[in-house]
């Protein structure tokens, strides 16, 4: 990421590469300019909407792209731009097969858009700034406290007993107009409802019980309702999405009363027309679950469903009037409103959280390109935070649906869920999210040793990625705990980008399989044994998940001298630099070793192959690459005291020959490299390596190992090196040069190592 550059208090800008990470570094640079902005309060939403599109920029555009941060008009202003202005923006659900952000950013901004130039195009959303010229801060509402001076602002328990305070009064003159209006015969404004009827299908009360806003609310207003209606007790009772009541808060007599199995279908016709009422005695459900004599009740309504009810109770029989009634209905009337703001809020902040929750799966998925990995990433995203337990199935042209991965909340219950679903056959193969009561087809024995698991209720969610389903991901819960919308989605949601995530690890992977096994085909197949000598050989390349680089090594049985009655055998060996790196260095390389093999195996001599493979490389055309060569034929001696060695050195490092007493030579003439000109004639050179001498050829990447502005090789470093190896035998002697290059550098080397040592003995 190039550093961000502040032009003024009003601009921020930083570039970032296409690269997965390059997500979090944006989210964190635009964290970073607003807080220096002393903006935290819009941070959450710009980091959000800014994540969705620097993932689009990355996943469709496929550039890098810029993020530029604007204070302007009292607004801030964010941009993600990338560098292909000619593709279109997908939009999920309308142009593209799959797509993300865009519907996100429209729930975010207040307003968002795209532009063009002829180079680039931007995505840019606005925020309104909290408390700007355009968006002024509303007027306190009464009993609430404006800005003091520092010193002077009340505590927050003050603050909390004058909201107290100052809903009691509102209270107290509202239930005063309606007594005045009951008694000039106008009668209360809520009766033109009584009748009309709430929905049948409560709204949960879970949401309102984890906002602090709504627990103040239902306090303050228990407190309210028992003062207004001097009433022993009062309690907010809460609907669930069963029907049954629990406790929201309470305050006098109802504090701490357990409710029962108290439901809505158990009370009585006035609650499920929306009506208040009141009953005289303890016959009321309501007033028996409180332990109460006498009891006024209002429903909670939302959006034409119920809440559930605000309820004021008394040790004594008749003490609430149709009057008190009313009064109550006014109060609850207002507690619903604010209840319903502090739901709404309650969902925006659950709405926000799941968002950061799939942006941040995104970039955990998008990290990793392992497949295995991949998929029990997925199931521990899922698993506990929406579901009990999460199994991924996949499919393959080759097999069918294969269980690839469970994961269950409880380790215990794991192998038993594996054994289920593996009986219940193979994972649906569904289209389109939806329930699934594959359990049904396991054998009973199976479910019995399963326990609850097999009663458990299942959601299956297709992995479909570029057109096609790769499989399937089904999430568990507890009979008793059914999946909310809001999980569902949030399921399908994730599903979507696990596939593509599924499908990039499976292309990965199939890419490397293949990758790696052509790049197999060109190393050697294995070291043969040589009579008289010992050989080592270390190969390193330098590019990351590479098993063949430019430089290339081989050490191979030639063929026998013809004559004589026990016939020597002879081998070959080359090492190889070919200039430059990656797949079209590899190319030469292949081409080299094969060419090296079959022109040995037709008996011709080290210079004439080392010519044929010249002309070979010139008639590659563009596709060639210089090569440096040291090839050279080992020969047993007569004596069995050593090995004589014909070797010809084409453009490379010169080989060294080191004496039992440790002395050290070079051996071979330089000649032209391969691959510039055509028809050189290449002479060998003989090297009589004797018992106890060691033979070390190397490539470039071991002599031009670097640390700062020194090279390993300079002030002939090899040459001492190979010196202080007397003694060790031809694998001792390779592995110190190895570890020698290794530690030559604070950094890993950029090039690649091969290195051939051998050894009379």
């Amino acid at each position: 990421m190039s550093e961000g550059r502040l032009l003024d208090r009003q601009t921020a800008s930083a570039t970032f590469p296409s690269a997965a990470a390059a997500v979090a570094d944006a989210r964190r640079f635009v964290r970073k300019v607003l807080a220096d902005w002393g903006l935290d309060d819009v941070a959450d939403d710009a980091v959000l909407a800014t994540s969705e599109l620097a993932t689009n920029a990355i996943a469709y555009a496929g550039t890098s792209f810029e993020v530029s941060c604007h204070l302007e008009a009292g607004d801030v202003r964010v941009e993600v731009r990338d560098r292909h202005p000619t593709r279109g923006i997908e939009m999920p659900g309308v142009t593209a097969s799959s797509g993300r952000g865009l519907p996100s950013i429209a729930r975010l901004a207040e307003s968002w858009g795209v532009s063009y130039d002829r180079r680039t195009k931007g995505v840019w959303f606005r925020l309104a700034r909290p408390g700007a010229a355009n968006g002024a801060t509303p007027s306190a509402p009464p009993g609430s406290y404006e800005e003091e001076p520092a010193g002077e602002r009340p505590s927050s328990a003050a603050r909390s007993e004058a909201r107290r305070e100052a809903a009691r009064d509102r209270a107290l003159e509202r239930a005063g107009r309606d007594a005045a209006a009951e008694r000039d015969g106008a009668g209360p404004a809520r009766d033109g409802r009584i009748g009309e009827g709430v929905g049948e299908v409560p709204v949960a009360g879970d949401r309102l019980l984890r906002s602090p806003a709504a627990l103040e609310s239902m306090e303050d207003g228990v407190v309210t309702v028992r003062e207004v209606l001097g009433a022993d007790g009062a309690a907010v009772l809460l609907t669930e999405r069963d029907g049954r009541l629990v406790m929201g808060a309470s305050a006098g007599t109802a504090a701490e009363l357990p409710l029962g199995e108290l439901s809505i279908a158990g009370l009585g016709p006035a609650a499920r027309t929306g009506a208040p009422w009141v009953a005289a005695d303890a016959s009321d459900p309501a007033a028996t679950a409180l332990k109460a004599r006498s009891l006024a009740a209002a429903p909670l309504e939302s959006q034409g469903r119920l809440t559930g009810l605000v309820v004021a109770v008394s040790s004594a029989s008749g003490r609430f009037a149709e009057a008190d009634g009313v009064r109550l209905g006014r109060l609850a009337d207002e507690m619903s409103l604010s209840l319903e703001k502090a739901r709404v809020g309650e969902l925006e902040r659950s709405w926000r959280g799941w968002l950061s929750f799939v942006a941040e799966a995104s970039d955990l998925l998008a990290g990793t390109l392992d497949q295995e990995r991949t998929m029990a990433l997925v199931a521990q995203l899922v698993v506990p935070r929406l579901a009990t337990w999460c199994a991924v199935y996949t499919v393959t042209e080759a097999e069918p649906d294969r269980l690839a991965y469970v994961w269950h909340a409880d380790e215990n219950r794991a192998d038993g869920l594996r054994e289920l679903l593996e009986q219940a056959g193979a994972a649906p193969p569904v289209d389109v999210p939806g329930p699934w009561n594959g359990f049904a087809a396991a054998p009973a024995d199976v479910r019995a040793a399963a326990g609850d698991t097999a009663a458990d209720q299942v959601y299956a969610f297709p992995l479909v990625a570029r057109g096609r389903r790769i499989g399937t991901i089904v999430i568990g819960r507890p009979a008793g705990d059914r999946f909310p919308r809001s999980a569902v989605e949030l399921a399908e949601e994730l599903s979507r980008r696990a596939a593509l995530a599924v499908d990039n690890a499976r292309l990965f992977s199939a890419q490397t399989a293949m990758s790696s096994a052509l790049q197999r085909s060109l190393l050697p197949p294995g070291i043969p044994e040589i009579p008289g000598l010992e050989v080592a050989v270390v190969y390193e390349p330098a590019g990351e998940g590479s098993e063949v680089g430019g430089d290339f090594y081989d050490v191979f049985e030639s063929g026998q001298r013809p004559g004589g009655a026990a016939p020597a055998s002879r081998w070959r060996f080359a090492i190889g630099d070919v200039c430059g790196t990656g797949p079209e260095a590899a190319a030469v390389t292949g081409l080299a070793r094969h060419a090296l093999r079959i022109l040995a195996a037709e008996d011709m001599s080290v210079p004439a192959v080392l010519g044929r493979l010249n002309r070979l490389i010139l008639g590659e055309g563009e596709r060639g690459r210089l090569l440096t060569l040291l090839h050279g034929e080992i020969a047993a001696r007569r004596r069995r005291d050593g090995v004589t060695i014909s070797l010809t050195s084409a453009g490379h490092p010169p080989p060294l020959v080191l004496d039992p007493d440790g002395e050290v030579r070079e051996v071979a003439s330089p000649q032209p490299l391969l691959g510039v000109f055509d028809g050189v004639e290449f002479h060998t050179d003989t090297v009589e390596l004797r018992r106890g001498e060691v033979l070390l050829c190397v490539t470039d990447g071991v002599t031009e190992r670097r640390s700062g502005h020194r090279l390993l090789g300079d002030g002939r470093g090899l040459e001492r090196l190979l010196a202080d190896c007397t003694g060790l035998s031809a694998g001792a002697v390779a592995a110190r040069i190895q570890r020698a290059v290794r530690d030559f550098g604070p950094e890993p080397s950029n090039d690649d190592v091969a290195l051939i040592v051998l050894r009379a003995s």
